[in-house]
């Protein structure tokens, strides 16, 4: 199971991209402007979109991505999200007020699109080319609107993405739960100073995730997610320092371009 980064900032501007994974060659974690990298053929094998919420940075090459292969398929993109999620999507997204209702186009019989439900906790399952299961879990997250994390299990371990949060016990009890856990990805939005904006955001700020990460057991590689453009060193600086203090764990910025595997 392979994991590439399409996007992975908090914004866009000298090449950033907001977030987007690209699993194996036909599933989406959510459909930011990283998306606008790939060819129109790339599109066309994407079968499932996992969306984690609905803010703009992560759903924005979702409609455009739907638009442009509509005609160069034989079956709908599924989207799976919470409920919750998928609510907001067909009330303010898919209404013909700001995009078509792909789940109604051409007919509701044959939609471009089919919403598929995948509530917390629950796991979806998809065969890989080679037969081998893939599985796709919605975790909890604490973010300002209805937002998941999600729990990839592949054949060889597995990575656990933290969605757009802030400090919540089940994300970190998950954690240590995964035997074989390879990489949890989780983000960092804001340097320290800015720490009653990630609060009032429901977003991580350095102090606050590295005492998380204390309780950590020493295993997965950690990956920081979502850092805002410009800002990046600046919170990496302070995170490492923090890290350095009280926890002991190699901690990276995810970089747009990388490839995962578990």
């Amino acid at each position: 199971m392979q994991i590439k980064v399409l996007g992975c900032s908090g914004g866009i501007g000298d090449g950033r991209q907001t977030t987007s994974f690209l699993i194996d060659d036909d599933i989406l974690i959510d459909a930011g402007s990283g998306v606008t990298l790939l060819s129109r053929a790339a599109l066309a094998r994407i079968n499932h979109i996992f969306i984690t919420h609905t803010h703009l940075d992560h759903i924005l090459g979702l409609p455009l991505l739907l638009d442009t292969v509509a005609g160069d398929r034989q079956g709908p993109v599924f989207l799976h999200a919470i409920p919750e999620v998928l609510e907001i999507l067909k009330d303010h997204l898919f209404n013909w007020r700001i995009w078509p209702d792909f789940s109604r186009i051409p007919s509701v019989d044959e939609p471009f699109m089919c919403y598929a439900p995948v509530p917390l906790g629950q796991t979806f399952r998809l065969a890989d080319a080679d037969g081998g299961v893939r599985e796709i879990t919605p975790i909890p997250a604490h973010h300002v609107v209805p937002t998941a994390g999600y729990h990839l299990r592949g054949p060889i371990g597995s990575l656990l993405f933290s969605g757009d949060t802030n400090s919540h016990p089940v994300l970190w009890e998950l954690a240590a739960l995964i035997p074989n856990l390879l990489h949890l990805v989780v983000e960092c939005s804001f340097g320290n100073e800015q720490r009653l904006v990630a609060n009032a955001s429901r977003h991580y700020h350095p102090t606050e995730l590295a005492t998380d990460l204390a309780g950590l057991a020493v295993g997965p590689k950690v990956w920081i997610t979502h850092l805002k453009p410009g800002a990046e060193a600046d919170i990496m600086s302070e995170l490492h320092a923090e890290i350095g203090l009280i926890a002991a764990h190699d901690v990276q910025a995810l970089m747009q371009g990388q490839v995962l595997k578990i």
